[in-house]
């Protein structure tokens, strides 16, 4: 009776549907600040929220020095898939695939041509991200290297 009572609550349990709760498990949810020695107002955030059943929202607000803001965003399932970017003129498409729990690769294209490859790695304190954004031409090849630290706002 034991046995059967517990396979019940089991089965109760894995067949519940996912929810943004269940979600919370992935650690790149929150808010990310640029770490960066320009002046204010200039600032750079990044927001990983839930999106689907398994999937993530990653939206970017910038401020430049002179208090101009941008805003834009797009969505991934984790699966490489090109999906579309809103308000990044620079940017049309972008696919996120992961490549370990802690590294995922981004790949970011205007109108069909690769323009960045990103690589995003999560510290093991899941406090900090650090990215690699690699800049590439019409023919593939690499133009520029740069790099960033975002650290996890409270």
């Amino acid at each position: 009776m034991r046995r059967l009572l517990s396979f019940a609550i089991a089965a109760t349990f894995c067949c519940l549907p996912v929810t943004a709760e269940a979600q919370q498990a992935n650690p790149r949810f929150g808010r990310w600040l640029l770490k960066s020695d320009a002046p204010a107002p200039a600032s750079n955030i990044m927001t990983y929220e839930p999106f689907g059943a398994s999937g993530m929202k990653v939206t970017i607000q910038a401020v430049n020095a002179k208090g101009d803001t941008t805003r834009w965003w797009y969505t991934t399932n984790f699966d490489g898939a090109d999906m579309p970017v809103t308000g990044n003129a620079g940017q049309t498409h972008a696919a996120v695939k992961p490549i370990s729990p802690l590294v995922n690769e981004i790949v970011n294209k205007k109108d069909g041509a690769v323009t960045q490859r990103l690589t995003n790695v999560l510290a093991p304190d899941h406090n900090t991200i650090a990215v690699i954004y690699m800049r590439e031409d019409a023919q593939g090849r690499t133009t520029g290297v740069t790099f960033a630290t975002y650290l996890r706002i409270p």
